[in-house]
């Protein structure tokens, strides 16, 4: 876009835009996926199993603010709901098996893969917030906004 007009280019993400210093943003997910801090991938990202960790044993970045409230929830509902809805769906048009059978392969599957997604899926949350500078990790306080009373 020719800058002579007066007209800025407007780019969306990172953080050029307000002189904080990027995070590298797939890194701090891949970090969080694995249960590790989001900025140095050595300290431990939860002392329970969902229970984060309030600051890095390793680098000390502190970690309590983070809010990631239902958004793994949701996430692992949708990415285990497609999965076992296409596997079943699969299984149904190429096999006859009975409502108990498939009774006892799905139940098992959907409570399985929920519970082992649901740690890795919270860490991942919280490596985007930080990479984002979300939630208290850019240094400064959330504030709610007004709400104008129009």
């Amino acid at each position: 876009m020719p800058k002579g007009l007066g007209v800025e280019e407007q780019v969306f993400g990172g953080e050029h835009h307000s002189g904080r210093v990027a995070r590298p943003l797939w890194t701090a997910i891949k970090r969080g996926l694995l249960g590790r801090c989001p900025h140095c991938g050595e300290g431990k990202l939860f002392y329970a199993f969902t229970k984060s960790v309030d600051k890095c044993s390793v680098c000390g970045e502190e970690l309590h603010h983070h809010r990631a409230d239902d958004l793994p929830a949701y996430l692992v509902i949708v990415i285990v709901g497609h999965i076992v809805v296409g596997a079943f769906m699969g299984v149904e048009a190429t096999s006859t098996l009975t409502l108990w059978q498939h009774a006892l392969i799905w139940v098992p599957l959907t409570f399985g893969l929920a519970v082992a997604l649901l740690q890795p899926v919270k860490g991942a949350v919280i490596g985007l917030q930080w990479a984002l500078y979300m939630h208290g990790f850019g240094g400064e306080k959330d504030e709610l906004e007004p709400h104008s009373q129009a």
